[in-house]
Order: C-alpha cells, then sequence, then structure tokens
C-alpha cells in the first residue's frame, strides 16, 4: 500500500509504501529540498502555487514555516518560531470554530476552512485554510493557507 506524503517546506508530493527510512524510526525526510520530516496525506492533496505552510508542535506552537509563508504574513522565521500559531497569525476562522484546536484534540482534518488571517503588523487577508494532524507520537499539526482572491 502506498501512503502519500507532502513536505511543508517545498510542497513537494511524494507516495512511499512505508512511513519511515529504512529499518529505524525515523520519519521521512524530502527527497527534494531535505527538509527534515514529511506529513502523510489520506488523500492526495494538491495545494496552490501560492500557498502558505505551518508547522505547529502539539500545543500549536509554530516550529516550521514552509514556502510562501512570508509572502502571506510578511513575518521572517525569527518572528513567528516558537509562538502560537493563532496568535501570530491572528487567526480568525468564518465558522467562529477553532480549526486548530479540533485538529490538535481531535487527530482529524480540516479542510476548506474560511480564516481571516491579520498577522502582526499586517493588514486582514481572507484565506482558505488546510489542516493535517501529525500521524506520529509527537503530534502536532500541517496548516496551509492559500489566499483568497
Amino acid at each position: 500500500m502506498a501512503h502519500l506524503f507532502i513536505c511543508p517546506n517545498c510542497g513537494n508530493r511524494t507516495s512511499a509504501t512505508e512511513r519511515t527510512s529504512g529499518f529505524r524510526n525515523v520519519p521521512k525526510g524530502c527527497t527534494k529540498c531535505g527538509f527534515g520530516f514529511l506529513f502523510e496525506l489520506l488523500d492526495d492533496y494538491y495545494p496552490a502555487p501560492n500557498a502558505a505552510f505551518f508547522v505547529c508542535d502539539k500545543e500549536g506552537r509554530i516550529i516550521g514555516c514552509g514556502r510562501g509563508s512570508r509572502e502571506l504574513t510578511g513575518l521572517s522565521d525569527e518572528k513567528v518560531i516558537g509562538r502560537q500559531v493563532r496568535e501570530v497569525l491572528g487567526l480568525d476562522f468564518v465558522d467562529g470554530d477553532d480549526a486548530v484546536g479540533t485538529v490538535l484534540e481531535w487527530g482529524v482534518r480540516q479542510l476548506g476552512k474560511g480564516v481571516t488571517v491579520n498577522a502582526e503588523g499586517d493588514l486582514p487577508a481572507k484565506a482558505v485554510a488546510d489542516l493535517f494532524p501529525a500521524y506520529d507520537d509527537d503530534g502536532g499539526l500541517l496548516l496551509v493557507l492559500t489566499p483568497s482572491k
């Protein structure tokens, strides 16, 4: 059975029969850009070319910024790493739900969620959020924000 993976750094999609690298219990890394770990997708997922990627730990703190993150928020990696994703990005979901909390608590995907992103020092921007749980012992999530037209 092939597993589908996406790199939060460069957006490269791959498939593999194993979830780890070799016989060790080490997560797969990206063969294209060398990023340290990939997110497994339950269905194939095609992010928009202008999508921004953010990786969060099990507490909702940003631990990695990928492709498009600076273009969307205007913030450098140094300004966001270690901070709560909801706060630093000013996420306000259209339906009033806390999609980040849902993904972290229940380990379920949240796709196509309307959100306003109001990053520090930037104007509010409408976007669509796709959130994926990390299927490993560390927990966490991948947040993909696609700016709306």
